[in-house]
């Protein structure tokens, strides 16, 4: 970065710009929530190109373009693990998108702990279910702040400290949440459509440009002189053992199923029709997007300014390619994706605390409820922005995003085995997504990153394991009454209805 030189008027100019495109946006489109229901879930009225940006905007974070573009460039190949686990996670999507749609329609859900709620008729599996996955979201927020830090970092030419641009970005975040809060879901999924374009489809012509441009470091033909230390995978040699690459893609794949704010997409759309297709658009998008993204950091790994700060590497490149203006543009694709991500989070967990949490544990009116998310919501940033001020250094953020799966691939059991298994009980998924949790936890603290003593397994995937185990043996120890029994059946019935009917929410 002391090689870079430009206007600030330039950089903070084109930022300004496209958040000013934005506020037009929401004032354009908006419209009072008339209900609790409508604010958490945007009036589930939303088609497929709409669900697919928001989808992919709660999948693909401002932290792409820094922690995961510096894994690409430092790690090599290992890069792509997060491209296979997340077009299989939106393949698994697509299958449970039609029971999870009608429960959602039927039932005036909204929120992923609400529906476990629902299926095993458990206030305290709700709150629980709640509890980890606002926890887990935690780190993915702070990932989210450094990212505007380093928006910001960029957009100075160096000239503002980290408590400078960490202040700033949090700022501008904190002003975008006067929509989100006043909007809810509604505006967050009509602005993901527009970040998402600025973000995945002007980031993916970019990439094409750099990678069809001049041909030296950067471009196609770098990639077939890549080195031998970028074309292994852990467990091919190195101090990683054989299950560590397995370990990566299956807490992806199940987590990426368990992300709160993935699985409220599902409650937006206005149909089982709208979600699917917008999951196979999601594919399209995501995957097509991140994979140029990921060759073109592979390409870039040989220049010598990229390889001193991998995380850095995506501003680096532009400036290198394009000067102050280049750079911009690259500065506005991240806070796109910056802002989509962490509204998406933010929303997410205020609808959770105040819906699954604090309505459980003492009923709220609606009003109430948006208050009540409104301050989570607050209180969520402020935390978050404070860790990302002491971590903005750590020279391995990809790990943060590695820990918070060891928690939330948790949820999966119960929430999947209860999807498609009438067996499971509430004491089967209160134990096991407890002894999960506690389990990951423990051995994250201890094994940050892999068990070297079982093969580089990691955490989450034995604790997985445990949790499992404890499902189905409680579920064939503790099995329902007959009352439940019969409860569970018209429950499963209610959500294979075909063709799409006509379903009016239960009082």
């Amino acid at each position: 970065m002391s090689t870079m030189t430009g206007s600030m008027a330039v950089t903070l100019g084109m930022l300004t710009a496209f958040f000013a495109l934005i506020v037009f946006v929401l004032y354009a489109t908006n419209r009072s929530a008339k209900s609790f229901s409508d604010y958490a879930v945007g009036g589930r009225s939303f088609s497929s190109w709409y669900i697919a940006m928001s989808y992919t905007n709660s999948w693909w974070p401002g932290a792409t373009y820094t922690a995961f573009f510096g894994l690409s460039v430092g790690a090599g190949v290992l890069g792509f693990y997060a491209l296979a686990y997340s077009l299989l996670g939106v393949t698994a999507m697509y299958l449970m998108a039609e029971r999870a749609w009608l429960w959602g329609k039927r039932y005036d859900l909204k929120t992923q702990p609400d529906m476990l709620g629902l299926r095993f008729q458990s206030q305290a599996v709700r709150v629980i279910a709640s509890a980890i996955g606002v926890v887990c979201l935690f780190p993915w927020i702070v990932l989210g702040m450094q990212a505007m830090g380093l928006i910001f970092r960029f957009a100075s030419f160096g000239q503002w400290s980290v408590t400078t641009c960490l202040v700033v970005g949090v700022a501008v975040i904190a002003v975008r949440q006067i929509w989100t809060v006043q909007m809810g879901m509604r505006g967050l999924v009509i602005t993901d459509l527009v970040q998402g374009i600025v973000a995945y489809g002007l980031a993916a012509l970019v990439c094409l440009g750099i990678l069809f441009g001049p041909a030296d470091a950067g471009g196609f033909t770098a990639l077939k002189d890549l080195p031998d230390s970028l074309l292994v995978v852990p467990g091919d040699g190195g101090g990683y053992g054989p299950w560590y690459l397995f370990s990566l893609i299956v807490t992806g794949v199940i987590g990426s199923l368990c992300w709160p704010t993935s699985y409220q997409r599902i409650y937006t759309a206005k149909g089982v029709r709208s979600v699917k297709k917008g999951t196979l658009q999601t594919m399209l998008v995501a995957g097509g997007f991140y994979l140029m993204l990921t060759l073109v950091a592979l390409a870039a790994a040989s220049m010598t300014d990229i390889a001193g700060a991998p995380q850095d590497g995506w501003f680096t490149l532009l400036y290198d390619r394009g000067g102050q203006w280049l750079l911009g543009m690259a500065l506005v694709i991240v806070l796109a994706a910056s802002m989509g991500w962490i509204d998406g989070c933010v929303q997410v967990c205020g609808a959770q605390i105040a819906n699954d949490i604090v309505h459980v544990i003492s009923p709220r009116t609606d009003f109430q409820l948006k208050v009540v998310a409104k301050g989570s919501m607050v209180v969520y940033m402020l935390a978050s922005a404070v860790v990302a001020y002491i971590a903005f250094d750590y020279p391995r953020l990809q790990l943060l995003a590695q820990m918070s799966y060891q928690g939330i691939v948790q949820l999966a059991v119960p929430m999947f085995l209860g999807m498609f298994w009438k067996r499971g009980t509430k004491v089967a998924a209160l134990a096991s997504m407890c002894t999960g949790f506690v389990v990951a936890a423990v051995l994250t603290w201890k094994y940050p990153d892999d068990m070297p003593g079982l093969g580089s397994l990691t955490s989450g995937v034995l604790a997985l394991a445990i949790n499992l185990v404890v499902y189905v043996v409680l579920a064939y120890l503790l099995p329902h009454s007959d009352a439940e029994r019969r409860r569970v059946d018209e429950l499963f019935e209610a959500g294979r209805s075909r063709p799409e009917p006509s379903l009016t929410p239960t009082p």
